[in-house]
């Protein structure tokens, strides 16, 4: 049984077809390398296990159910985070805020308990992420870097325990060393149970990490195979010719 699924999801925007009978799944400890050219239908897939986009035939699974996901609560709720370029954080907030962002923790009197949410927010990147630079959780998300951010973001994953993280493009802005971090960090959440599924243009930082490679081209899925049974150029040229 897979951890979560789509089954024959079929999805309309008015006149185009973004996906066409896309049947993709997850597994658990695994990373999955989502890859394709621009207009694949990559960030649709991704935007439909985040809740943002509901299918218009078709559904997802989850440990084997049906769900529904109408927004990013229900995916959140789901076990699924997800990791955009931007990272999705608000820069004039601190670290602490924002990894509690719409989750925050409260004292018994019903205020927002700020030294809890400071305290985890350091565990958590000291402990699970490992990233250099971050002393402290009130500085100012538009203050660090880009590898800084998805530190952030990945630590947010990290403590509201994500069964599945969804990372779209994470690495087209990093340096290289807070790309090889980030790429790390997949196999160390994998380690841990977190199942990944990696979408990116670069095909050789796919295959450092993945275990299964799905191609998708015009919106439907073209190839779905183990790391052990194909090779990179073998992927390479998937993508370049579908």
């Amino acid at each position: 049984m897979s951890l979560l699924a789509l089954h024959n999801v079929n999805k309309h925007f008015g006149p185009l077809k973004a996906l066409s009978d896309l049947s993709f799944e997850i597994n658990e400890n695994e990373v999955v390398g989502l890859l394709g050219d621009n207009g694949a239908g990559k960030s649709t897939t991704v935007n439909m296990i985040s809740g943002i986009h509901q299918p218009t035939s078709g559904h997802i699974s989850v440990d084997g159910k049906k769900q529904v996901f109408t927004c990013r609560r229900d995916s959140a709720e789901a076990g699924v985070e997800t990791i955009y370029q931007n990272t999705a954080l608000v820069d004039s907030l601190s670290i602490s805020r924002n990894i509690f962002l719409g989750r925050e923790l409260t004292n018994r009197f019903g205020f927002m308990d700020l030294k809890r949410m400071r305290e985890i927010s350091m565990q958590v990147l000291e402990s699970a992420v490992h990233i250099s630079g971050i002393d402290s959780p009130d500085k100012l998300v538009g203050d660090l870097s880009g590898g800084q951010k998805q530190a952030v973001a990945i630590a947010r994953a990290v403590f509201f325990k994500r069964r599945v993280l969804l990372l779209d493009e994470p690495t087209s802005a990093l340096s290289v060393r807070e790309t090889e971090a980030l790429l790390n960090q997949v196999l160390k959440l994998k380690a841990e149970g977190v199942s990944s599924v990696l979408v990116t243009h670069n095909l050789y930082h796919a295959y450092q990490v993945c275990d299964r490679f799905v191609i998708m081209s015009h919106g439907t899925k073209v190839l779905d195979v183990d790391k052990a049974n194909t090779t990179i150029e073998e992927l390479t040229q998937h993508v370049v010719l579908t």
